[in-house]
């Protein structure tokens, strides 16, 4: 099976990025590289020392809780009620999983797949798996004990996840090969499951027809992450450099609208901010990337 390439080290060239490593065995869905340093200037909230990895970030539109998914499981940062970060612990919740892939598929609703760790009793890899309670339990949907989906995203009519082949479902269990040229970092969809976006080491590629075929976004920059925001054709995405990017057409073209500092790992879009985790911080930004503070 291939495994989706680690984003750590780059060199840009043209549209696309030549890495200088491979073989991601931690980074998962969404992520760059692995936890930063604990002292790095990045603004934001803190994450606890016991998380190694994080593999994706998200926000649930019906409590507005920021959900952190890192190798030692999912994290919870409650919304956001006001400057200051005094007041906001993240907290741990649900089993030990390995979250390698992690999508809000709606409200209330999360999609994910990676590994168990020791003591948890689930096939592993977990394949597809589902929690309808906020993360406290996950329940197999397919492919248990057969696939890692590493990219992975979701909105409540459809699932398209990389496993080392791209691949989409509807129902949760039948399952499509899509496109067996891409193998994305990072993958982002339309509300209508008809637009695919994938970061890839040539580059940011953008599919109309549900991920059947791809073809490379000209004059796109480098992009790591990427993310679409709800009922818009806004996509934001993250470079290797930390610049973010703008795009208002369903990603064909894209403008530049500021830097997060540290090495970025994961980015959620909506329409009220942008989520980064960047060197072990949980840092937002209000004004679409320009600034980003604390909380």
């Amino acid at each position: 099976m291939k495994k989706r390439p680690r984003l750590a080290v780059a060199v840009v060239v043209s549209a696309g990025l030549v890495v200088a490593s491979a073989g991601c065995t931690s980074a998962g869905s969404g992520g760059v590289g692995q936890g930063g340093d604990p002292e790095s200037a990045v603004v934001g909230i803190k994450l606890p020392t016991a998380v190694s990895h994080v593999h994706g970030v998200g926000v649930d539109p019906e409590t507005g809780d920021i959900l952190v998914a890192s190798h030692e499981g999912l994290y919870v940062l409650p919304a956001p009620e006001g400057p200051g970060e005094e007041s906001v612990v993240p907290e741990r919740i649900g089993p030990d999983i390995d979250l390698m892939g992690f999508s809000v598929a709606e409200p209330g609703r999360y999609v994910a797949s990676g590994h168990p760790h020791e003591g948890f009793d689930m096939p592993n890899p977990v394949g597809l798996i589902e929690s309808r309670d906020g993360g406290a339990t996950w329940q197999s949907l397919s492919r248990a004990g057969e696939s890692d989906f590493h990219a992975l995203v979701a909105n409540a009519e459809r699932v398209v996840g990389f496993d080392g082949s791209l691949q989409a479902t509807e129902d949760g269990s039948t399952w499509e090969t899509l496109d067996d040229g891409i193998e994305p970092f990072s993958l982002s969809m339309a509300d209508d499951g008809r637009t695919v976006m994938a970061t890839t080491q040539g580059g940011l590629m953008r599919s109309t027809d549900g991920g059947a075929a791809f073809a490379p976004v000209e004059g796109a920059p480098p992009l790591a992450l990427v993310d679409w925001v709800p009922d818009t054709e806004v996509v934001f995405g993250v470079a290797l450099d930390g610049r973010v990017h703008r795009s208002e057409d369903s990603g064909v073209t894209w403008e530049s609208t500021g830097l997060v500092e540290g090495e970025a790992q994961a980015l959620h879009a909506d329409a009220e901010q942008l989520v980064v985790v960047a060197d072990h911080r949980v840092t937002r930004s209000t004004d679409a990337g320009a600034t980003f503070r604390s909380w």
